[in-house]
């Protein structure tokens, strides 16, 4: 199934415009298309952002490793460097500090019908993937090559099974989205 999936670019791309919508409908029903919920967050009086993007990366986790065992999947990690990481967290912060919506939001709260984030949030994600495509030969020469670190996952790092890793994090996810839930954040 897998590797007809692999070979069909069609399919790919129809399954991605699913799984797209799929996902806006829960960042949708999970509330975090939501300006409030998003500002509660940046004010540290609401989080839930914290609790979706938790449960995300844990059941993400657990479910690569699970396949990767199986081995249903091979992981390609991408190639990594400080000079790309560095800046683009500074933009993206920039972005959402000046709009309060990530690119995941902001396509959920424009489906949704927010104003700020169709107006605001779409074109600028638009113009500022202009921009990168734009001026993108001389960032990867100057900027974006600079500092690698390659395409190494922490249990590669680490020289240890997957599992030793993905086992103490999973435990240390659950008990940190306990310790929110029970203090009522």
């Amino acid at each position: 199934m897998l590797k007809v999936i692999h070979k069909n670019r069609k399919l790919q791309l129809l399954l991605g415009f699913i799984i797209g919508i799929i996902f806006g409908f829960l960042l949708q029903k999970g509330g975090v298309t939501s300006y409030d919920v998003i500002i509660g967050q940046l004010l540290l009086k609401d989080f839930t952002v914290v609790k979706i993007i938790l449960s995300a990366i844990l059941v993400g986790m657990i479910g690569i490793y699970v396949l990767k065992s199986l081995k249903l999947i091979r992981l390609h990690p991408k190639a990594g460097s400080f000079g790309s990481t560095i800046p683009g967290g500074l933009i993206f912060g920039v972005g959402f500090a000046l709009l309060g919506y990530c690119p995941g939001t902001v396509a959920g709260a424009a489906g949704q019908g927010w104003l700020d984030a169709l107006f605001g949030g779409v074109p600028g994600i638009i113009f500022g993937a202009g921009l990168f495509a734009a001026f993108y030969p001389g960032l990867k020469k100057n900027i974006l090559d600079k500092g690698e670190f390659g395409d190494v996952t922490f249990p590669q790092l680490l020289k240890i099974n997957p599992w030793a890793v993905t086992a103490p994090v999973a435990v240390f996810i659950i008990g940190l989205l306990f310790l929110i839930e029970r203090s009522g954040l």
